[in-house]
């Protein structure tokens, strides 16, 4: 005897909720023709996730219920099929709301689940939303007695027991958590654990694409009873999936297909891909546009425009200025011709000049000093936003995380923009992800498209004589283990410097990175990729001087 039970990894549009419920119908309508018993969405996705304040506004729990009622009308046309959707509601006798999965079959409201293990902190903020349900959920249909989980609910210690305990034979997971780098190993990881508590195989519907600064990677999967993948589905793509369910002598088994785990560079490139191409797509950019140095960051950061959303979609301006290498030149417009995008010179050493004999008065007598090298990325700043006004393209910000954490950055200059790609990603990835890319193609843009010099090339700003990065920064090998230690693993200068890391280093890299924190209050919002970025999660104070 068997059922099909289906995955629909879907990308839903917080707010859009006329949308999510015309994808949602269409999925369920493929499914019903494909002899699918159950379909699974996930986590909120009548909503999209997140809707962070729009749950506080009557008017926006309202539509959602509108969106439920005609999910559950479409249902009556498709007898045989029950439907689970990912939705808010209101909870009964508090303020807040549920983060709830409903199930619909026949046009009636089989069960419905509300999230049990609420989260707060990171990428959750859940006590501002939503209460905690207080039920194990629990349905039968298609000969299956079938429990759900949300999110954390599989985390939590007897809630899978629980479901055994009330005949489940089959678990069914909604979620939709944030995308970092090695997280959907991770959340593989949990589910495993969540069944060893268990011994239940499972189906877990997981949501995909970006929203701002959020990520959510799909690669939805199906777990055996034990622990082993019998499906699991593509990175950063929608797509809906069956799976044949088997149930012979008391077991049940799970037949589907079985995706690989990407490397981290290809998984990474995909995420950063992902992120800027619904960026660009949701807030209806008729394109991008970015300034082509001849340097690594905005030669990244062009590939993976050019991968997110061809070349015709894609503007470069290269702005020398009296310090530009000719080579910088030569390597910008050979990276353009490569990609197939075009490239306009505009030399800035009039208009820095201009503003230097404007400031001359007010600067008598003094030195100069990085003023000066800031006011030429303000003056490109300036033609790439005038360039952005006229065509309605974003400004790309090319600044990695190495930068954006040392504040090795200028304001309303090289940080002017609307959407920073790699604003997440350290240099040494930035590196990595160069080489990677130049030994393939995913997206079947052209091989290749960095010049290798760009590459191997020492980083400079360009933005005085016989610059280097490496005059400002430590080495970026160091530099980074420093940051990243700090950030991601959380450890202070006592843990840094027990780990073997220089003192000076350590101590010169946190100072840089408290005293440029009022930088990255105002920096453009970009992907968060690693696990803790400097977005919503990241919460400092600029005017704080805790020297640990």
């Amino acid at each position: 005897m068997f059922s099909l039970l289906g995955i629909a990894q879907m990308r839903s549009t917080v707010g859009d909720i006329a949308a999510n419920v015309r994808r949602i119908i269409a999925a369920a309508r493929q499914a019903h023709a494909d002899g699918v018993a159950v379909l699974l969405t996930p986590q909120l996705a009548l909503s999209g996730y997140m809707p962070a304040d729009l749950l506080l506004r009557p008017a926006f729990i309202d539509a959602c219920e509108r969106g439920l009622a005609e999910i559950a009308a479409a249902t009556a046309e498709l007898p045989g099929l029950a439907l689970v959707v990912g939705h808010p509601c209101r909870a009964p006798g508090a303020e807040r709301l549920h983060d709830a999965a409903s199930v619909y079959a026949g046009g009636a409201l089989l069960c419905r689940h509300a999230r049990r293990v609420l989260v707060d902190g990171g990428t959750s903020d859940d006590a501002r939303y939503f209460v905690a349900g207080s039920e194990d959920s629990v349905f039968e249909h298609a000969g299956l007695r079938l429990g759900l989980l949300i999110g954390a609910d599989v985390d939590a210690e007897g809630a899978a027991q629980a479901l055994v305990r009330r005949g489940a034979r089959l678990l069914l997971v909604l979620d939709a958590t944030p995308y970092a780098l090695g997280q959907s190993a991770r959340w593989e990881q949990r589910l495993r654990q969540c069944m060893r508590r268990s011994r239940l195989p499972l189906l877990a519907a997981r949501g995909v694409g970006g929203q701002d600064e959020w990520l959510f990677a799909g690669q939805s999967l199906a777990l055996q009873a034990d622990g082993s993948a019998a499906m699991r589905l593509s990175l950063f793509e929608e797509e809906t999936a069956v799976a044949r369910i088997r149930q012979a002598q008391g077991a049940i088994t799970i037949e589907a297909r079985v995706e690989h785990l990407a490397d981290w560079q290809e998984e990474l490139w995909r995420a950063l891909v992902c992120a800027l191409r619904d960026y660009v797509t949701l807030n209806r950019f008729p394109g991008v546009v970015l300034g082509l140095s001849g340097g690594l960051d905005s030669a990244l950061v062009l590939a993976l425009a050019v991968d997110a959303l061809g070349p015709e979609r894609v503007r470069t301006l290269f702005m020398p200025s009296p310090y530009s290498a000719e080579i910088s030149r030569i390597d910008a417009h050979e990276m353009a011709r490569r990609v197939g995008v075009r490239i306009d010179d505009i030399a800035i050493g009039p208009l820095f000049a201009d503003f230097r004999a404007a400031l001359a008065p007010l600067f008598a007598g003094l030195p100069e000093d990085t003023t000066e090298e800031n006011l030429q990325a303000r003056v490109r700043g300036s033609l790439l936003m005038a360039l952005s006004n006229k065509s309605g393209a974003v400004v790309l910000v090319t600044g990695n995380k190495s930068e954006l954490a040392t504040g090795y950055c200028t304001l309303y200059g090289d940080m002017a923009g609307g959407f920073a790609p790699i604003r997440d990603v350290l240099k040494t990835q930035v590196f990595a992800l160069a080489r990677w890319r130049n030994a393939h193609d995913p997206f079947g843009t052209g091989s290749e498209p960095i010049p290798e010099r760009i590459i191997t090339r020492p980083p400079s700003a360009e933005l005085r004589a016989d610059q280097t990065d490496q005059d400002s920064l430590p080495p970026y090998e160091l530099l980074d283990a420093i940051i990243s230690a700090h950030l991601e693993g959380g450890q202070d200068l006592p843990a840094l410097l027990a780990s073997g890391l220089p003192r000076a280093e350590c101590e010169r890299v946190l100072g840089l990175i408290r005293r440029s924190e009022f930088k990255r209050h105002q920096a453009a919002t970009g992907p968060r990729v690693s696990q803790l970025g400097f977005g919503s999660e990241w919460r400092h104070s600029a005017s704080q001087r805790f020297a640990g």
